[in-house]
């Protein structure tokens, strides 16, 4: 069973990804690697999925470093042909700055990831999922099935996966989780950057929602707090107004309690401010997002992509353009 891995990146972007790729295991199953630039990702991933060899299209982000027996995790998991797809969690580096380990600690946390807090933590064993436990960053796809349903919406990034999972899921397949087959990627270094992070997830999720004509209340919870804030200044002398705010912040002092508990005080202090930002700002990305979407009907703005397949590390690459 032969193996893509498939990179989107930036025109001219480094590709971090590939200095781990060197390390995989001498024994992993035959692969090879497709770099696609260009400035769609969704688009980008489509035109390198056709363009592929292998069987299963493994798609990673440019600065996701994986694990050294990842491939072979793939082949033995896909041993079953009921199987569509399967991923693995993103894990933070410990060498991350404590800003960064705070926002890994919220996402990977009941009260800032909730039911998506497993994309970001190693834990318990390979299971069947649904989209809440599967990250694009890392997770392949049997190659047929991914052609077959016309790959990942174009119009959609991100949750490009989400739309796509949640069409398999109807058509009955399974997609699997392996907490065990997880990538290193370090989170945004700046508050400003994971302000932008938020906002863009918010608006993929509202996007998506719209597409696929369905909501769920999960995500609404987000723009409900966003409201909440926003209107909190002028309700404030209703006494009764004040009551989630203060329940918000008993959960907000219980998490940074904790924090404290195992020893990291310096991600304790930044708690407060990483779940609020966190909340707020995909709850307003949401509201963004639904009452004004990126896309414009079934229009999808065409586009050049590069498609690089690397025959050798740090030498000879064959790359050719494709505009669809």
């Amino acid at each position: 069973m032969k193996i893509s891995v498939i990179i989107p990146v930036k025109p001219g972007g480094a590709v971090a990804a590939l200095a781990a790729l060197k390390g995989l295991d001498h024994d992993s199953p035959d692969h090879e690697i497709i770099v696609a630039e260009g400035k769609r990702p969704s688009r980008q991933r489509n035109q390198a999925a056709k363009e592929a060899t292998g069987e299963i299209l493994y798609f990673l982000d440019d600065d996701a470093l994986i694990q050294s027996d990842a491939l072979k995790r793939l082949v033995a998991n896909f041993t079953d042909p009921h199987v569509a797809a399967i991923g693995g969690p993103s894990i933070t580096p410990s060498s991350d700055t404590p800003f960064q380990r705070a926002v890994a600690w919220a996402l990977a946390s009941s009260l800032g990831g909730g039911a998506i807090r497993n994309r970001y933590r190693s834990v318990g064993v390979l299971r069947d999922v649904d989209d809440s436990e599967l990250i694009l960053c890392n997770l392949a796809f049997r190659k047929d099935v991914y052609l077959s349903f016309g790959g990942l919406d174009e119009r959609l990034y991100p949750n490009e996966e989400n739309e796509l999972i949640d069409r398999l899921l109807k058509s009955g397949h399974r997609l699997l989780h392996d907490p065990e087959m997880y990538v290193q990627r370090s989170q945004r270094p700046t508050l400003a950057a994971f302000v932008r992070q938020m906002k863009t997830y918010g608006k993929g999720r509202a996007e998506q929602t719209l597409i696929s004509r369905s909501l769920s209340f999960k995500a609404v919870i987000p723009a409900l707090f966003a409201l909440y804030l926003l209107t909190l200044p002028f309700m404030a002398f209703y006494g009764w107004y004040l009551l989630p705010g203060l329940a918000y912040a008993a959960l907000l002092a219980a998490s940074s309690s904790q924090a404290i508990l195992k020893g990291e005080a310096a991600i304790a202090l930044r708690l407060p401010l990483v779940y609020t930002l966190l909340h707020f700002c995909y709850g307003a990305g949401f509201i963004s997002g639904f009452f004004a979407p990126r896309y414009k009907g079934e229009e999808v703005v065409r586009a050049e992509v590069q498609i690089k397949c690397l025959k050798e590390f740090g030498s000879c690459w064959s790359s050719k353009s494709v505009i669809s």
